[in-house]
């Protein structure tokens, strides 16, 4: 490696702690930067990023071209990451869960799809809650046709900048789903494999509330790299988020953090928050598993009105929507924290 180079790059630090026995904390000795070649005032450096438009990378991609310039070059970044996660091969897959229904959590995952769409990414959303598809209303694209294409494979609907999938396409959305836990499987599967969601940097799913066949079915047919859990503020919620977190145990999808949902009433006359339930369910499920609280999402009427409007609030401009912004950052900031860290400890393998 050019010694100039080396020198400005090794004061860039990485965005979380250290990784294994390397020598420091910078992006060199944590080996995320690749073999670097010079062409007369061109320097082109391969960087072990995993998670596009995430706003960590985003800083740390721009500190990189910073400290090349510094050295007296042109920067030329590319992607080459060395990792073991399911994003190896297609689509990053994030997964939106609860232990129950009612919590929310067909809200978060479209607030979450389209803050993560808005960031600048490519992005898919699979609304698999059979007995509840109440996303497409959501967006605004209730009772769209599904059409296929020339592969007799289904074509997604287009909305909010995202491409979107659900059950509640294919039934009528006047009559109850009544179907058997096998049909259920059945559904699922045959929807994951023959839609054409063609070229994605992420696909959130949204799946079915509870901890069941349909579940487990999903978990088994995607490769989910994170999941995001869903819970209220009240301590009986705990029970049911609790299974939420331990549906991830047996598969190699990380838990992200929990999203605490209508987590205090925003009063609109005097702009206070009010605790309509009793407090704290998130944080102590969230300590329970040493994982973050990724959001406290607060009961708004404007995030119910939203859903009905088919206009997700974090397109918007309120507080609320800076929330739901913050909470797709921050998830992508998991997927590069992941993505990374199984760069480094599979190149630290690789040299033992």
């Amino acid at each position: 490696m050019n010694h100039k180079l080396h020198e400005h790059l090794s004061t860039i630090e990485t965005p979380e702690p250290l990784v294994g026995d390397t020598a420091g904390t910078d992006i060199v000795s944590q080996g995320l930067v690749g073999e670097i070649t010079v062409d007369g005032e061109t320097a082109s450096v391969p960087l072990a990023l995993g998670a596009p438009y995430s706003p960590a990378e985003t800083e740390l991609a721009a500190a990189v071209r910073e400290a090349v310039e510094k050295a007296g070059y042109q920067p030329e970044l590319s992607v080459s990451i060395n990792d073991e996660t399911p994003a190896s091969e297609g689509p990053i897959v994030i997964a939106v869960s609860s232990g129950k229904g009612g919590v929310g959590k067909s809200t978060i995952a479209v607030n979450l799809a389209a803050g993560i769409a808005d960031r600048g990414a490519t992005v898919g959303l699979f609304d698999t809650d059979v007995y509840g598809p109440n996303i497409p209303r959501m967006l605004g694209v209730q009772g769209e046709p599904v059409r296929g294409d020339q592969n007799q494979r289904i074509v997604p609907v287009e909305a909010h900048g995202m491409k979107l999938m659900s059950v509640g396409f294919l039934v009528d959305e006047e009559m109850p789903v009544i179907w058997r836990g096998s049909m259920v499987d059945q559904t699922l599967t045959e929807l994951w494999h023959e839609v054409n969601w063609g070229q994605l940097d992420y696909l959130v799913v949204d799946l079915p509330p509870g901890t069941g066949d349909a579940q487990l079915t999903m978990l088994q047919q995607m490769p989910v790299m994170g999941s995001v859990v869903v819970t209220t503020p009240q301590d009986v919620a705990l029970d049911n988020a609790r299974k939420g977190v331990r549906l991830f145990d047996n598969h190699d999808a990380e838990v992200f953090g929990i999203v605490e949902n209508m987590s205090a009433f925003v009063c609109s006359n005097c702009g206070e928050n009010h605790e309509v339930f009793r407090a704290g369910g998130g944080a102590k499920l969230a300590e329970e598993f040493d994982l973050p609280v990724l959001s406290r999402i607060p009961l708004d009427p404007a995030i119910g009105e939203a859903g009905e409007t088919g206009e997700p609030i974090v397109l918007g401009e309120s507080a609320i929507s800076g929330l739901f912004g913050d909470l797709a950052g921050d998830v992508l900031d998991h997927v590069g924290r992941r993505r990374r860290h199984s760069h480094t400890a599979h190149n630290n393998a690789g040299d033992s």
